[in-house]
């Protein structure tokens, strides 16, 4: 198991099934030692830049002291440049942790330009791009700037081509400003992140209120009635009327039953999926998989003879098949979903949900519980359930059909 890392917040962090584990969301603190190692090894692609300085020091113009001292010098740039992404991964809340390491970035792109020549004037461009990291975006632009300008100033003092300067310093100041861009979208994304857990965090709320509101609606009236009826039941005891008492206690029996029927009914419609919430989460999980979704949002709409039981067993349709496919759909990059009617040949009119992704398909895999589970719900209200290979054998289909209701037509009159 991966080695967790502390971390000041994890809620960045999107999972996916399967490799999942890899994958680090820009702007997130990472979750576990291999994401980090995934981070850095991106990052070290960008380390091809420092050919210049490493065809300076396999040439001939320094002495054996002098390369030394330049191997050495690259190598704490290295780790410091490497150091600046595992602060900015871990501790990306305080940004200030980064100022040391991004000082000795610079002060080495200084000294190795005025003591080895402008081959290392290549170095203030991973400087700009870590001042932009490290500062806060409201400051990144004049860190990048002031960067830039020293650069500037050190390439006139060493006697830099102009060649060499036009090729240093536009990198220089575009990628601090390309970097700073990018905080700018992170820092959105990791507000919208929040905002997102927000908007569910209320919507659990409002859900609660609404349950409670209808078991509000549901017991108020019944137990007012009880408890008139049982004051009733007792004076009519009281004054010898005992038939009449026992009508009313029958009464309150029957109310209770009723209660008691209405609370079962409500809990049970609270616990049953819907189609547009199921739909709204489809789309939540799907993005966060990278995985487009191509629904038609009338999806949700409701449809006559299509409610009750059957709508409940299309939702956990949806649901499981969305499962599988952030789950086992590999290679897919989007899913389809559609809810068209079709007849049987016994003249039944069906209500079919068809959700097909472009991965590479289910292979020789069995199905698993939650596709045996899905079979039998479908099976309680006499629908069905087809399984297989897309269009031209590519990807997963799923097919689950229920009846729909007969609708009598409306008579005016």
């Amino acid at each position: 198991m991966p080695k967790q890392l502390p971390a000041t917040s994890r809620a960045g962090t999107e999972r996916t099934g399967g490799g999942g584990e890899f994958r680090v969301v820009p702007g997130a603190p990472v979750d576990n030692l291999r994401q980090l190692v995934v981070k850095i090894c991106w990052m070290s692609l960008w380390m091809i830049y420092l050919y210049y300085p490493v065809e300076d020091l396999l040439g001939d113009e320094h002495t054996t002291t002098g390369k030394v001292l330049g191997w050495c010098a690259l190598a704490v740039f290295l780790t410091a440049y490497l150091g600046m992404v595992a602060v900015r991964s871990l501790a990306h809340d305080r940004w200030w942790i980064g100022l040391p390491v991004a000082g000795t970035m610079l002060a080495l792109a200084v000294a190795t330009s005025f003591g080895l020549g402008e081959a290392w004037l290549t170095l203030f461009t991973y400087t700009s791009v870590c001042f932009g990291a490290v500062l806060p975006p409201r400051y990144g632009m004049y860190g990048v700037g002031a960067v830039t300008l020293l650069a500037l100033a050190t390439a006139l003092l060493v006697h830099a081509e102009h060649g060499t300067l036009a090729a240093i310093l536009l990198p220089c100041f575009l990628s601090g400003l390309a970097m700073v861009g990018l905080q700018r979208l992170v820092t959105t994304m990791r507000e919208l992140r929040e905002a997102r857990a927000t908007v569910a965090h209320l919507a659990v709320a409002e859900e609660r209120l609404r349950m409670a509101r209808d078991l509000h609606d549901l017991l108020g009236h019944s137990l007012s009635l009880i408890t008139i009826k049982a004051q009733l039941g007792g004076r009519l005891m009281d004054a010898g009327r005992e038939e009449a008492g026992r009508a009313q206690f029958t009464e309150i029996e029957q109310v209770a039953r009723q209660s008691l029927t209405d609370v079962r009914e409500a809990v049970g419609g609270y616990r049953r999926p819907t189609l547009p919430v199921e739909l709204s989460a489809a789309r939540t999980a799907l993005t966060a998989a990278q995985i487009r979704l191509e629904a038609d949002p009338a999806i949700g709409d409701p449809r006559p003879g299509l409610d009750g039981e059957e709508a409940g067993v299309l939702a956990w349709a949806l649901r499981e098949s969305v499962t599988n496919v952030v789950r086992h759909g590999e290679g897919a990059t989007r899913c389809t979903v559609t809810l068209d009617e079709s007849w049987a040949e016994d003249g039944t009119r069906y209500a079919v949900l068809t959700v097909t992704d472009n991965g590479r398909g289910p292979g020789k895999s069995s199905a698993g519980n939650g596709l045996s589970g899905l079979r039998e719900r479908l099976a309680l209200v006499d629908g069905r359930l087809e399984t297989g290979p897309g269009e031209r054998g590519r990807g997963y289909r799923l097919r689950a059909s229920v009846p729909l209701r007969a609708v009598a037509d409306k008579v005016p009159g």
